[in-house]
C-alpha cells in the first residue's frame, strides 16, 4: 500500500474491538484458574470472585466444594498469589511489547520492525547474565535481576541514540547502529559466560522469557510504568500518521520529524526495557500485534498503538495458557510459544515485501 494515503477507519469497525474486549475478559478469568496445579473451575471461580469483591461475593469461597480448610487455603494461595499475578504480568508485558512494536514500525516505516530491532534485548540479557554469572544479590534475585536487566536494556537504547546523534534524519543509521551494538553485546555476553559456564543454562532460560518473577509487587511496578509510558506513546499517534507520508510532508504540517523520532524511540526503548527486566526476552509479540490491529481497524496510529497494546496483552496471555495446556505441570519459557506463532507470520511479511518500500499500512 502506498504511503500517500492512510486507510480510513469505518465507523462500524468498533465491532472487532468489542469482540476482543469481551473475549479478552473471558480469557483473563479462565487464565487465572490455569497453571501447573489443577484448580477445580467452580471452586476457583468462587475464590476469584471472593478475593476481587473483598469478601462481598461468596463470603465462604470454598462452600459447596467439599474441601478442607487447609485445602481451601492452598487453592486460595495458588489462585490469588500465584496464577493471578502471572496473568496480570503477562497482560502488562504483552501490552508493552505491542505498543512498542507499533511505535517502532511507525517510526521506521518498516513492517518488520519490533521492540528488539535496536538490540535493546541484548543489553537486557547482558545485565541479567552479570547477575547470574557473578552471583550478585543471591538472596535478593527478585530485586537485582530486573534492576540489572533494565539498566542494561535502557543503556543500550541510550547508547544507540548517542552514537547516531546528529543524524536522526536517517533511520538507516539507527538501524545499522542497533545491529552493530547488538552483535557487540552478544560477543561480550559470550565472554562473560566463559567466566562461569554453569550459569549459561539460566541465561538461556532468560533468553526465552518467562513469568517467574510475577508477584503483586512486581505487577504494581510494571503496571504503573507501562501505563505512564504507554500513554505518552499514544499521544504521538497523529505525528506517526504524518511520518508515514515522509519527513518533508510531516515538516510542512508542523511536525519536527527528527524530534518525534527520537522521543518515540526513547519511549519505546523504556517500555521494552521494562518488559525485558521482568520477563526476559519474549519475541514476536511486538511484531505481530500491530499488524492484527491494522487488518481489523486500519492504519491510523491513534488506533494502532492502543490496539497493539490490547492485542499484545491477549497474545502473550494466550501463549502462557497454551504452554500449560500443551505441557501440564511444566513451566516452559513463553518465547518458545510466541516464536511458533511469530516466525510463520514474519516469513509471510517477508514474502509480501518483494521490494523495499516505506510502509503506510499493514
Amino acid at each position: 500500500m502506498s504511503t500517500a494515503t492512510l486507510r480510513p477507519v469505518p465507523t462500524r469497525r468498533w465491532a472487532p474491538g468489542l469482540v476482543i474486549l469481551v473475549g479478552g475478559g473471558v480469557l483473563v478469568v479462565l487464565s487465572a484458574l490455569l497453571g501447573a496445579v489443577d484448580v477445580p473451575v467452580q471452586g476457583g471461580l468462587q475464590i476469584l470472585l471472593h478475593q476481587l469483591s473483598g469478601g462481598q461475593l461468596f463470603p465462604d469461597p470454598c462452600r459447596g466444594t467439599g474441601w478442607s480448610s487447609g485445602r481451601c487455603g492452598a487453592y486460595t494461595f495458588i489462585v490469588w498469589d500465584l496464577y493471578l499475578p502471572e496473568v496480570l504480568l503477562a497482560l502488562v508485558v504483552g501490552a508493552a511489547l505491542g505498543i512498542a512494536g507499533g511505535a517502532l514500525q511507525g517510526v521506521f516505516r518498516n513492517p518488520l520492525a519490533d521492540p528488539f530491532l535496536l538490540g535493546i534485548s541484548s543489553g537486557g540479557t547482558l545485565g541479567a547474565a552479570i547477575v547470574y554469572v557473578y552471583r550478585i544479590g543471591v538472596g535478593h534475585a527478585d530485586l537485582y535481576l530486573p534492576a540489572f536487566a533494565f539498566v542494561g536494556a535502557i543503556s543500550t537504547g541510550l547508547l544507540i541514540l548517542a552514537v547516531a546523534r546528529g543524524r536522526y534524519g536517517s533511520v538507516e543509521t539507527l538501524l545499522l547502529t542497533g545491529v552493530a551494538i547488538a552483535n557487540l553485546l552478544s560477543a561480550i555476553l559470550s565472554l562473560v559466560l566463559l567466566y562461569n559456564p554453569v550459569s549459561g543454562e539460566q541465561v538461556t532460560f532468560w533468553l526465552l522469557g518467562g513469568l517467574g518473577l510475577a508477584d503483586w509487587q512486581v505487577d504494581g511496578l510494571a503496571v504503573g510504568a507501562v501505563l505512564i509510558l504507554g500513554t505518552l506513546l499514544c499521544l504521538y499517534g497523529r505525528e506517526l500518521n504524518l511520518l508515514q507520508l515522509g519527513p518533508d510532508v510531516a515538516q510542512s504540517a508542523g511536525v519536527d520529524a527528527a524530534r518525534v523520532r527520537v522521543r518515540v524511540i526513547l519511549l519505546a526503548s523504556l517500555v521494552t526495557a521494562i518488559a525485558v527486566a521482568f520477563t526476559g526476552i519474549i519475541g514476536f509479540v511486538g511484531l505481530v500485534s500491530p499488524h492484527i490491529v491494522r487488518r481489523l481497524a486500519g492504519s491510523d496510529y491513534r488506533i494502532v498503538l492502543p490496539g497493539g497494546a490490547a492485542v499484545g496483552a491477549l497474545f502473550l496471555l494466550a501463549a502462557r495458557d497454551i504452554s500449560y495446556l500443551a505441557f501440564p505441570r511444566v513451566v516452559l519459557p513463553l518465547g518458545i510459544f510466541t516464536a511458533f506463532a511469530g516466525v510463520p507470520f514474519f516469513l509471510y511479511l517477508l514474502y509480501r515485501q518483494r521490494r523495499l518500500a516505506p510502509m503506510g499500512g499493514g
